[in-house]
């Protein structure tokens, strides 16, 4: 492991040109093309897009997660800085000490808990495991801080709880045993892959509310995977918009709601019913919610130009044949041929 200190100015979590194609029989699929993002200390950045854009294939490739009845290749570099100050690819770690990092210093929340959670374990032995296993602590110890991380996140009669199977328990309750998994080591990344997607609205603001009380008394930084724009507002610093495996747009959260520069971010934003009632007002007709025409490219059939091209209301002759190029600084920055016009 190449390790060397890490300078108090460095992003704990730095992801320069990420890759991760699917090998088959017929070929090589790109799913991830060239991600490249920073995430500092105590920052909550957004990874945003419709289904499939690779957000959460992102993720796992960082988490070293990925499905194992595939063959994968991952390329690029995701530069970690660890809680003893040193930096390290997660990329090229063996698999031993991607293992103690895991669920210790990073972790993650993933999308639908019944599936994640084992059937046949209660939920105290599924949260005092990782504890043994990054602690070193003896069966009691480590039961008595999976009742502290279940009144960390609110759980009513948390102890009996422990003693409970995830069947038994609501859908708000299990999203919560798997913050309070991800939380019981107190990592310094957490990844939460759509973590209010099968929750009602109350249960979502709830667990949302709960995740940054999280975030103020423990520090950590937060990966945030989710196409709902209405919570990246309210709980993002930073965006990074992914469209068809790429990123094509990244800013603070204010600058990309008051002047996104993509027109695949202009066109998610036209989705919502609160822009596009403001777009009416402006305009003086009625109210029409937008829609994006087509569909999103077939990942086996990535052309050279632009993938965002076919659905782009202004798409140039330059589009179809050249991929465009990043345009803007750190603080906003785009990739399309047109104009920058911060």
């Amino acid at each position: 492991m190449n390790c060397v200190n890490a300078m108090m100015t460095t992003p704990l979590l730095q992801v320069r040109d990420l890759t991760t194609t699917l090998v088959q029989r017929d070929g090589m699929v790109p799913l991830v093309r060239g991600v490249s993002f920073d995430l500092h200390a105590g920052q909550t950045l957004a990874l945003v897009g419709e289904s499939g854009s690779g957000k959460s294939l992102t993720a796992l490739s960082l988490m070293r997660l990925l499905a194992r009845n595939a063959q994968w290749q991952c390329g690029g570099q995701a530069i970690f800085t660890d809680a003893s100050g040193q930096t390290c690819d997660l990329l090229q770690l063996d698999n031993a000490h991607m293992r103690r990092l895991r669920g210790h210093q990073l972790a993650m929340i993933f999308q639908e808990p019944m599936t994640c959670l084992n059937p046949l374990l209660t939920v105290g032995e599924q949260i005092a495991e990782s504890v043994r296993l990054h602690w070193g602590v003896n069966k009691v110890a480590a039961r008595q801080r999976a009742l502290q991380a279940l009144e960390q996140v609110e759980i009513p009669a948390a102890r009996q709880r422990l003693d409970e199977y995830p069947h038994q328990l609501s859908g708000g309750m299990r999203q919560r045993v798997m913050i309070a998994m991800a939380m019981v080591c107190e990592p310094k990344v957490l990844i939460a892959d759509e973590p209010t997607t099968a929750l009602d609205v109350t249960i979502q603001a709830q667990i949302l509310a709960l995740m940054s009380r999280l975030q103020r008394d423990t520090g950590m930084s937060i990966l945030f995977i989710t196409h709902n724009l209405g919570v990246v507002a309210h709980h993002a610093e930073r965006v990074a918009v992914m469209y068809a495996g790429q990123v094509v747009e990244q800013s603070g959260v204010h600058a990309l709601f008051a002047q996104p520069a993509h027109p695949y971010t202009r066109s998610l934003l036209a989705c919502l019913p609160g822009r596009a009632r403001q777009l009416s007002l402006r305009e003086g007709h009625r109210m029409v919610l937008q829609d994006i025409p087509g569909q999103a490219p077939n990942m086996n059939r990535l052309g050279s130009g632009c993938s965002f091209a076919e659905r782009c209301a202004s798409r140039m002759a330059l589009c179809d044949v050249q991929a465009p190029v990043w345009q803007g600084d750190d603080a906003h920055a785009r990739a399309c041929h047109l104009e920058y016009r911060p």
